[in-house]
């Protein structure tokens, strides 16, 4: 027998390379290509997280008539025509919505405007359908009546039973919510959410959330909305927390609740000793919220709820678009000592002292900006604003119709504000990788512009690191993204990746601010600001503040401005140079735009309205990222 050597020779050689080829292939398919196999954050989506149609009973009583498809079409980037015949578009479509309609009497407002039989049989659903009829002010305060009934619980019993869980209307219009945002779910393309909002406002006291849903019809489906109305609701929010573990409980799905405008709470978003049902903030109180409220939204039309000027008097930025007059329907005043209950920066800082307490802080929340707009209408920019209500959509008289009036006091129609939106940090556009993010908190609020905002915590970020390429590599294998926890200080003081790159249609930058709260030794909470990056060469001076404002050109005439001052891109590492390693803490990022037109100069402009004194006509628009906390233990 003979060999063929030559033969066996390349058998071998073949062998020996397909098994190079296969430790290769093996060895790529790792290092190559970077975003193959990997679920790191890569990119920001935006988003709405708080849009009503006229299914609500306070948007369709007011003259909605968009529906839910037109809702999801427009924010997908389709042109619609508005309830007042408007034709309107997003300049830049979003990535995802959730519709957030109220669950509280679903289904009334269409039966009110159609005068269903039942409607008619009870004295006040006939005179609700008889001021609708009839329109302008009449069907306005028809509205009111209606809403005034709810806010105080006295809506009649049967109406009550015709619009509750387990009736037809009901159920069949939570059933039409549901399979609409299943219709234009796209996953990788558009993400639209299963969610609702939970109305409680006793006393005309602000308590709303609103939930989001993780899961599809199949799962949403098998449950009806929580209501707060009796005899099926409560306005408790512990109610909420309960339908939201039966939820999980029920179907394997997941959904958590989140609340807004603490501003208009009169105290009651944050209590810190008593709720106001009379409960103690205990640990039973502190653990429920934590776990089902990973989220705030502190922005949105009904004003911002970053701060107020008398809980921040050093923060020159504290008084931005601030609604402090009273309670939602204005029928008790605010005081100065409710201010501490309402706003997120001092949230944030009292739930500090709540952990040092129970070791669990009820206020660890990200943070999200919203429109809670009821014009199925997600605009938030300032060109291009169609605002709260139908009534109030783009007209000449909208700025000084009062928005909210009472014998106390209003809120004036140039008080509205355009905003906002939501930037989630996600590894794709699909309702689970969203959904994670937002309850992972690495998320951020803009009032409006889709800036660009990375925030990374850790102990040893190099400076060079901010201007790195591959930045959220670095962010992420040193250290912690915003919503994330500081561990293990190890003698050192933290430091932080911060980075901003301008929104390409809007504002250049004026400055990145680091707000730092803490608690001190003696259990006193404390906040502080740092300017950390600041454009135009500006100096930031020893206290890490920079005093020299950035300068204004805009153009009240034309409603216009000019990107001749500021930056287009600040980024930087800072340093806390004030760390006490034995004091617990938190971070945040706010990023502030070169001022620009406010939505009332493009009102006068384009529609010959005037503007009252009162009014500001330009705006610094701005980011809020979720916090990065520290804490000793």
């Amino acid at each position: 027998m003979t060999f063929n050597y030559s033969l066996l020779a390349a058998s071998l050689v073949l062998c020996l390379s397909q098994s190079v080829q296969a430790a290769n292939k093996d060895e790529n398919a790792k290092s190559f290509s970077p975003p193959a196999n990997s679920d790191m954050p890569r990119n920001v989506y935006w988003g709405d997280s708080h849009l009503h149609t006229g299914l609500s009973l306070d948007a369709g009583l007011f003259g909605n008539t968009v529906g839910l498809d037109e809702a999801y079409r427009l924010a997908k980037g389709e042109e619609i025509t508005s309830s007042t015949g408007l034709p309107v578009k997003l300049a830049r479509p979003l990535d995802w919505l959730i519709v957030t309609d109220h669950t509280d009497l679903m289904g009334i407002a269409t039966d009110i405007k159609s005068g269903t039989d039942n409607i008619l049989a009870d004295p006040k659903g006939k005179e609700w359908h008889e001021g609708f009829k009839k329109g302008g002010r009449e069907a306005g305060k028809a509205a009111f009546d209606l809403i005034t009934n709810f806010a105080q619980m006295t809506l009649p019993e049967q109406i009550l039973e015709d619009y509750s869980p387990g009736s037809e209307v009901f159920d069949g219009v939570w059933k039409d919510i549901v399979e609409a945002a299943d219709r234009h779910n796209e996953p990788g393309l558009f993400t639209a959410f299963i969610g609702f909002e939970w109305t409680s406002v006793p006393k005309g006291f602000n308590l709303h959330r609103n939930v989001i849903i993780r899961d599809n019809a199949d799962k949403a489906l098998q449950v009806v909305p929580a209501v707060t109305q009796k005899p099926k609701g409560s306005t408790d929010p512990k109610s909420l927390y309960k339908w939201l573990e039966d939820y999980q409980n029920t179907t394997g799905g997941k959904a958590f609740a989140f609340a807004h405008n603490g501003n208009l709470s009169n105290g009651w978003m944050f209590p810190t000793e008593k709720t106001y049902h009379g409960g103690e903030v205990d640990m039973e109180y502190v653990s429920a919220r934590a776990k089902w409220e990973p989220h705030y939204e502190i922005t949105q039309i009904k004003g911002d709820g970053e701060t107020h000027p008398y809980l921040s008097p050093d923060d020159e930025f504290a008084d931005y678009e601030t609604w402090d007059v009273g309670n939602l329907d204005i029928t008790e005043l605010k005081k100065p000592e409710m201010l501490k209950g309402e706003y997120g920066r001092e949230a944030l800082k009292q739930g500090l002292l709540l952990e040092k307490k129970f070791g669990v802080n009820p206020y660890k929340f990200g943070i999200g900006g919203a429109t809670d707009s009821h014009t199925s209408l997600a605009t938030a920019d300032e060109d291009n604003f169609f605002s709260k209500s139908v009534s109030v959509e783009p007209s000449k008289e909208r700025i000084n119709h009062p928005f909210i009036e009472s014998k106390l006091g209003a809120i004036e129609g140039y008080m509205i504000t355009a905003s906002g939106y939501t930037g989630v940090w996600a590894s794709d556009n699909t309702r689970e990788a969203i959904y994670d993010a937002i309850e992972r908190k690495e998320t951020y609020a803009t009032t409006g512009p889709r800036m660009t905002v990375r925030f990374f915590g850790g102990w040893q970020y190099a400076q060079d690191d901010a201007n790195a390429s591959n930045v959220a590599e670095i962010g992420y294998a040193k250290g912690v993204p915003m919503g994330g926890d500081l561990l293990g200080a190890d003698g050192k003081a933290p430091n932080f990746i911060i980075s901003a790159l301008k929104d390409p249609m809007s504002g250049n930058l004026d400055r990145i601010q680091v707000i730092k709260g803490w608690v001190d030794k003696d259990g006193k909470a404390h906040e502080r600001i740092f300017d950390v990056a600041v454009s135009d060469g500006r100096k930031i001076d020893s206290n890490g503040r920079c005093k020299t404002p950035v300068g204004n050109t805009v153009d009240a005439d034309t409603a216009t401005y000019s990107n001749s001052i500021g930056d287009t891109q600040l980024a930087t590492v800072w340093t806390d140079p004030d760390f006490d390693a034995s004091e617990s803490a938190f971070y945040y990022v706010r990023v502030l735009e070169i001022p620009t037109p406010r939505w009332v100069l493009y009102d006068k402009v384009r529609l010959g309205a005037e503007i009252p004194d009162e009014s500001e006509v330009f705006t610094q628009e701005r980011a809020y990222t979720s916090p990065i906390w520290y804490s000793p233990k």
